[in-house]
Order: C-alpha cells, then structure tokens, then sequence
C-alpha cells in the first residue's frame, strides 16, 4: 500500500525555521519525482520545491535560498527544510510523488500519489 505521510508542521514566529518530512512507502522513491506543494487558503496550490529520480532539483522563486529538500540515506524520507519563514509561507504542506516524465514541480500535474498535508502557520 503507497503512503506519503507528511510531518513537522506547526506555528512559527516570522524568520523562524521548520523541518517538514514526508515519510514513503509501498514504492521505490528511486523511480519517483517528489515534491512539496502548499496551498494558502483561498489560494492555488503551487509547488514548492521538488527532488528528481536523477538528483536534480527545482525551487519556486519563493523558495530559492531559504528551503532545501534532501532525502535520508534510506530513501524512504524526503525532507524540506524551510527557514527565514516568512507569513505568506503559511499553508497546508503537502508531498506528492510521481513517476511520468510529466511530472510538474510547479502544478502537480500527474503526480500519482499524495499526502494529507501539514499545516504551516507562520505567524507573529
């Protein structure tokens, strides 16, 4: 059975740090793009960062310099390590995993399996 099941959220202060992870199973995240998306409320989710079968990555703009995503050594975990939040960085955090050389890092597009979120509440 495929589970992505994400972790870490929580309320942090502006310019503060958080440490989402997204657990895996049931497949071989070797084969697999995966990424992090969030959606703001009242908002389009958007993709956040994203980690390639080949080791490649891609950040959205807003990501770039403050958010790293990695993998543990297992390759069952994928991590993103967010810092200098920022409030507009609130919103539910989720994983999503993908096979198809169509994978979008930006939209999701043809990811095939995703978690439940995290709830990232970036406040004063």
């Amino acid at each position: 059975q495929v589970r992505l099941v994400e972790s870490g959220g929580g309320l942090v202060r502006p310019g503060g740090s958080l440490r989402l992870s997204c657990a895996t199973s049931g497949f071989n995240l070797d084969y697999y793009t995966i990424g992090w998306f969030r959606q703001a409320p009242g908002k389009k989710r958007e993709g956040v960062s994203s980690l390639n079968s080949d080791g490649s990555t891609y950040y959205a703009n807003s990501a770039k310099g403050r958010f790293t995503i990695s993998r543990d050594n297992a390759k069952t975990t994928v991590y993103l390590q967010m810092s200098s939040l920022k409030p507009e960085d609130t919103g539910v955090y989720y994983c999503a995993a993908g096979s198809s050389d169509y994978v979008s890092p930006v939209t999701g597009y043809d990811m095939d399996y995703w978690g439940k979120g995290t709830l990232v509440t970036v406040s004063s």
